[in-house]
């Protein structure tokens, strides 16, 4: 009977979908970023609903198994955002089970100032600090020539992000982190799906992390997740994400760990609910069975999502390339197979326009367009208005909001073109040829605009 109803509700739900979503979406404005969704995404979210499981459940079993094996890694941890998986992986590294590979307080990470705040913040949030190092133009990426300079004896760990899709020189950072017994996280957020030298983006470090949000390569809404290799660090990682608990049961099932009540830890008495006991200090950040199924369908796209937004870059670049005197185009190292979340353009310092000009431009025209997010995060009221805020710059001393001054921001110069002179328009998979066609008229037609007012 219940499978009866259930899928009387199912075929309800797809004439529903059909009626209110089956038209072709269409686009007055050009959106840089967005979703993806069709029938079956709507009949996974139903089908979880009639579980009445309200918590992670059989749908969040499936998509960590599908998700890992999709990157072909051991173990992969749902979360509810990526900025949640940011802070779950460098929060792992601070876990007094890894002894001495710990990061305590006081302990740098190499990072850079051109990127998303949530790559820095469990940084700051965790009393540590973060030492920025300058970026590539072209792939707008850290300039891995330029790590080892910014190194000193408090460096523990890099974190970076693969900035929208497109990897930095991972032979670099792999080498650097072994010659100083560095933690790498892979910040993958904006990268699913990229490729190195045939390794999957968020693989190759010892911890990656990915977001879910609708913006991204798939969504649940909100989510996001954790991979590793490591079997001590995946359970660190869950310990964080549930609450600190030592045990590894999920909600609702008890006694899989084995040693419910046959252990002794802390001061506790001997036998202690092992359910109900803490090796962290941590949150909770789980997902809903809802969002995993949302995931769960998204994933069996996710290699034709990935596809229309490389198709969407390679037309953009073609239909740019007369454009090379004014603007910059996004630069692939070799090696390197981009994911594409977005369209970097730079606008070149002698161009007869600004960036900001033609950013209000396309606007104006109805085309979408984001910044490299926090431009220069030193520039930010989060670092400017906050003295007990500390960081490093390349090899500098440790300083402060009150330290800042031009000076300083001219040892990132790269960072600094980045803020001035650089944004992003959209691949996702809803955009075709014609969106694509109508982004790349509209710059074509910016650019005469502003050479014939010069002319």
């Amino acid at each position: 009977m219940e499978q009866e109803l259930r899928s009387k509700v199912k075929e309800a739900v797809k004439e529903y979908y059909k009626e209110v979503f089956g038209k072709k979406r269409t686009f007055d404005y050009i959106p840089p970023s967005g979703k993806l969704l069709g029938e079956e995404e709507l009949l996974n979210m139903i089908d979880a609903s009639l579980d009445m499981w309200l918590t992670a459940g059989r749908f969040n079993k499936e998509f960590e198994k599908k998700f890992a094996n999709y990157l072909g890694v051991k173990f992969a941890l749902s979360t509810n955002s990526g900025s949640s998986a940011n802070l779950l992986a460098l929060s792992a590294l601070t876990s007094h089970k890894l002894g001495e590979r710990r990061l305590k307080k006081g302990d740098e990470v190499i990072s850079v100032a051109a990127g998303f705040p949530t790559t820095i913040n469990p940084i700051l949030q965790q009393g540590l600090v973060p030492v920025f190092v300058d970026c590539e133009i072209g792939t707008y990426n850290i300039d891995a020539d330029k790590i080892e300079e910014a190194i000193s004896p408090k460096t523990k760990a890099i974190f970076l992000a693969h900035t929208l899709g497109n990897s930095y020189d991972l032979d670099k950072i792999i080498a650097l982190a072994e010659k100083y017994n560095l933690w790498v996280i892979e910040d993958s957020c904006d990268a699913l799906g990229g490729e190195y030298k045939g390794k999957k983006i968020g693989t190759i470090g010892h911890i990656g992390t990915f977001s879910f949000y609708p913006a991204h390569h798939l969504t649940m809404g909100e989510g996001g997740a954790v991979v590793t290799n490591d079997p001590q660090l995946y359970k660190i990682i869950m310990s964080f994400r549930d609450w600190g608990r030592d045990c590894c049961c999920p909600p609702g099932r008890d006694g899989i760990c084995g040693k419910r009540f046959t252990q002794q830890l802390g001061n506790l008495p001997y036998g202690y609910d092992h359910k109900y006991t803490y090796s962290h200090i941590g949150f909770n950040l789980k997902i809903t069975d809802w969002q995993a199924a949302l995931g769960c369908s998204q994933i069996e796209k996710l290699d034709g999502f990935l596809a229309i937004r490389r198709r969407n870059a390679e037309l953009l670049t073609e239909k740019l390339q007369d454009l090379k005197d004014y603007l910059i185009l996004p630069v692939i190292k070799d090696g390197v197979k981009p994911s594409w979340f977005g369209y970097l353009i730079s606008v070149k310092e002698n161009a007869p326009f600004t960036k900001q000009e033609m950013v209000e431009y396309l606007e104006n025209h109805k085309i979408g367009t984001r910044q490299l997010f926090a431009g220069n995060i030193l520039r930010q009221p989060m670092i400017t208005d906050d003295e007990q805020v500390q960081f490093r710059i390349g090899n500098s001393e440790l300083l402060s909001s009150k330290d800042l001054s031009e000076e300083w921001y001219k040892k990132l110069p790269k960072t600094e073109f980045i803020m001035n002179n650089t944004f992003w328009v959209g691949t996702f998979p809803a955009l075709g040829e014609e969106e694509i066609g109508r982004i790349c008229d509209t710059i074509h037609a910016c650019v005469n605009e502003k050479i014939g007012a010069i002319v």
